[in-house]
């Protein structure tokens, strides 16, 4: 029995291939269009992300302390804040002792009501020949960000 092929079968086996590559294309352009949806969910995420991180650091403060020379033999202690929002309830404490600062200078200063952005307070500090070179400072303080923040600092003379 011989097949015979008519001009009918030729246009039918065409729109076949024609259809399966269409199909083809269509896959292909899924994947391509998933991947690119992927990828812009991620930079959707970091982008949140770094705008929570930029929204917290302009809440935060950020006090650093550290000493200065005024003269050839007078020194201070020098608190600063450097962070964006304001230090409320700033305190000082020196948990390997206090044997530079003034101590009525301390009392007298802290706890500070507020530490706004690029303000500082200096407490004189009594510098001899035997004192140590390197201190421990804790700063701890209150802002927008938390309730209860503790940095260690380590001013050297």
């Amino acid at each position: 029995m011989p097949i015979s092929i008519d001009v009918g079968d030729v246009i039918a086996g065409l729109a076949f291939l024609l259809s399966a590559y269409a199909t083809w294309q269509t896959v292909s352009f899924n994947k391509k269009q998933r991947s690119l949806v992927e990828s812009q969910e991620k930079l959707n995420n970091r982008l949140l992300e770094k705008e929570n991180e930029d929204s917290l650091r302009e809440r935060r403060a950020d006090l650093g302390a550290s000493f200065i020379k005024l003269g050839s033999s007078k020194y201070r202690l020098k608190i600063w804040n450097k962070g964006a929002a304001t230090a409320r309830n700033v305190r000082l404490e020196f948990p390997e002792g206090n044997d530079v600062v003034i101590d009525s200078d301390v009392t007298d200063k802290f706890p500070l009501e507020s530490l706004e952005r690029h303000q500082s307070v200096e407490l004189i500090a009594a510098v001899y020949m035997k004192t140590k070179r390197k201190h421990v400072v804790r700063l701890i303080w209150e802002d927008e960000a938390q309730s209860y923040n503790e940095k260690l600092s380590y001013p050297t003379l």
